[in-house]
């Protein structure tokens, strides 16, 4: 019996931006040094509350030498968009250029209490995901953080909760509560205090990287950027 070898089927840009797999062997190995320089998961540009246009941003993170990042818009993927037609504009003339991951910010209520929820690697044509890229922020049951975590996992996403240790009850209730709705990661390594150079705030970090533990969660960093320099949060 003649056997036969299966080809695989060449990556497409969209397959690497929906790259999930590729996504997680990323997050297992993020550290307190992974950013700003190597890789950045939280970034906003002029298309929600940043200053940077996506092109300035990809511009910005071609100089730094950036391995991927994601642009996490509130409600919106238009500089997602953007930046991807940028940097396929860019391949016709460059090799090694950082990979690109779909990313959106989502206002979300985690039982009673307000909370940003990320999304990466999601594919944002599915239809149920289209009610959160109106550039307003849901309301009702929609912001529900369960029906948020929800719709991105079948949009085929992976879902971590921003920021953890910033908002008014504890990074160890809200990880707990997020963790039993589905939530695949938790921002870890975030600058809590925007210090000039950025670097992780180490308490924060420290409860935060523990309750990841505890819950086997994957640990993502970033820094949150809305000014004019994507190694700083302002």
């Amino acid at each position: 019996m003649l056997l036969t070898t299966k080809k695989t089927r060449p990556l497409s840009s969209d397959d690497r931006e929906q790259d999930t797999i590729k996504l997680r062997a990323v997050w297992k190995n993020i550290n307190y040094f992974s950013c700003p320089h190597n890789y950045n998961f939280h970034l906003h540009t002029s298309c929600s509350d940043g200053q940077l246009t996506p092109e300035l941003l990809v511009e910005q993170a071609l100089s730094i030498g950036l391995q991927g990042f994601a642009i996490t818009d509130h409600h919106s993927v238009k500089g997602f968009d953007r930046a991807r037609n940028y940097l396929r504009e860019k391949s016709h003339h460059h090799t090694g250029l950082p990979h690109l991951w779909t990313g959106i910010e989502i206002t979300s209520e985690l039982n009673g209490t307000n909370v940003h929820i990320l999304g990466y690697g999601f594919n944002p044509e599915v239809h149920n995901l289209q009610k959160y890229l109106t550039g307003n922020a849901p309301v009702g049951k929609d912001a529900q953080a369960k029906n948020v975590i929800k719709t991105l996992h079948q949009a085929g996403g992976l879902v971590v909760l921003a920021h953890p240790a910033r908002y008014r009850r504890s990074a160890e209730e809200l990880i707990t509560e997020a963790y039993s709705l589905g939530i695949d990661g938790v921002e870890t390594y975030y600058a809590y205090t925007n210090p000039n150079p950025w670097q992780p705030s180490k308490n924060q970090t420290s409860i935060v990287k523990s309750m990841a533990k505890k819950y086997n969660l994957y640990t993502t960093c970033g820094t949150d950027t809305h000014g004019s320099n994507i190694l700083v949060r302002l």
